[in-house]
């Protein structure tokens, strides 16, 4: 899908941004797809990374079923190259293709853990447009809930055919800087913000920001990110995350106490922000009418005190948390 005859035998590929021609033999900027005798070939299709019963927390999604496992599929490769990717060794750095598991197989795996849907995330699963809507067509007939952990850098057409059979997602907007997306990620942040915006319309929506020291953690740019999200939504969560030293990166780590301050900033704009990888301090949910305790979490453990059908039990003011 979403691949269009070149010149020489090569094959253009419109399902991201990145629009690689792919020479015959060739595999595009992503790693996956590739041109096998001038047409668009798809060998890591059904070849996942590993799979897992993980809190949905974990995602993360904390407005979303919480409490939650969620059965979590992943994959390789990936449309950016994030110097500071957590999951390096499957996003950018990773064998030939092996064994593979089948969109039936994937949803049997889902029924056999108990979970009432699938994620898709580890690595970038846009890449694997086909897999991901054969899996989702089969999942959605099913009764099973269909969830994205996604750098949603995907174009507008592809975007939305996939939407909706999508009932959730985590996106990662990694920067509100055009440099940063061009420089660093080898990207352009125009289309994960049109992605945002149209998942903003139809999906539960939550979105992730890693905190990189001296890249993206100016509070003009959080407060950016917070004014954009809130021009949608004021009740999309916002995730700021503590960034960590790995892959190209060896920049210090973020400290928590600057997560904390920018997590002010955003809240001037949004409902709802969360500090993360900040250890075990409680991250919890309050509302935004009272200050009434919501929902409780401890690491992964999770208790609803302040909830009720979607309402704060003290105040009665709605907050959209899916799955209670």
């Amino acid at each position: 899908m979403f691949s269009e005859q070149g010149s020489n035998n090569k094959i253009l590929c419109t399902l991201c941004p990145n629009g690689c021609s792919i020479p015959e033999g060739g595999y595009g900027a992503c790693g996956i797809r590739s041109n096998k005798h001038g047409d668009l070939s798809l060998p890591y299709f059904g070849v996942l990374s590993g799979f897992s019963l993980d809190p949905i927390e974990k995602k993360p999604l904390y407005h979303y079923y919480p409490g939650y496992p969620i059965f979590s599929v992943g994959f390789y490769g990936c449309s950016l190259k994030c110097p500071f990717c957590q999951n390096y060794h499957i996003s950018q750095n990773y064998g030939p293709p092996r064994d593979s598991s089948s969109p039936e197989d994937t949803v049997s795996l889902a029924y056999k853990y108990n979970s009432f849907g699938i994620a898709y995330t580890y690595s970038e699963p846009l890449i694997h447009f086909e897999f991901l809507m054969e899996t989702a067509i089969l999942a959605r007939k099913k009764g099973l809930k269909n969830i994205l952990v996604t750098n949603g850098y995907i174009n507008e057409k592809p975007a939305l055919e996939l939407l909706p059979l999508i009932d959730a997602a985590n996106v990662d907007l990694k920067s509100f800087n055009p440099e940063f997306y061009k420089k660093e990620l080898k990207g352009k942040i125009e289309p994960v913000k049109r992605f945002i915006e149209s998942a903003s319309k139809s999906i539960h929506l939550e979105v992730t920001t890693l905190i990189i020291p001296g890249k993206n953690d100016s509070n003009e740019e959080i407060l950016g990110i917070a004014e954009f999200l809130a021009s949608l939504d004021r009740e999309i969560p916002l995730h700021l995350s503590c960034y960590y030293p790995v892959f190209k990166y060896t920049l210090p780590p973020t400290p928590p106490s600057r997560v904390f301050s920018l997590a002010e900033i955003a809240r001037k704009h949004l409902s709802f922000v969360y500090p993360g990888n900040i250890g075990n301090e409680e991250v919890n949910t309050y509302c935004p009418f009272c200050g009434n305790l919501l929902i409780k979490r401890a690491g992964y453990k999770v208790s609803l005190p302040g909830l009720k059908n979607g309402l704060c039990k003290k105040c009665s003011h709605p907050v959209k948390v899916a799955g209670i």
